[in-house]
């Protein structure tokens, strides 16, 4: 016959600094972990989902982008972007300026 096994629930990690101090979490009483923060938060920090924390990394400097920074303050997608644009506009200001004039002997 084929056994069955019952799920157990998964315990939370064990509290550090013998479980003296709290979660920083306005209304959370649950004990630190780390950060400043239970289990809990911990993980939606990690995640990025615990709103009024630092991020975990630098973030894209465009509006709404949560990724993190590769150079210049984007992230790769948007960097890659703006370096094909700039490319763009240097081929075109080259296209239009006149040549060089000769030097006077």
């Amino acid at each position: 016959m084929a056994e069955t096994k019952t799920k157990t629930k998964k315990k939370a990690p064990a509290a550090k600094g013998a479980g003296k101090k709290a979660c920083t979490v306005q209304g959370c009483k649950r004990a630190y972990r780390a950060k400043g923060l239970c289990f809990f938060h911990y993980k939606k920090w990690r995640r990025g989902e615990l709103e009024g924390r630092p991020a975990r990394y630098d973030t894209c400097a465009k509006p709404e982008c949560k990724k993190k920074v590769v150079a210049h303050g984007l992230c790769q997608e948007h960097f890659d972007a703006w370096k094909k644009a700039r490319k763009k506009n240097q081929a075109a200001g080259a296209a239009e300026a006149p040549p060089p004039a000769a030097p006077a002997a």
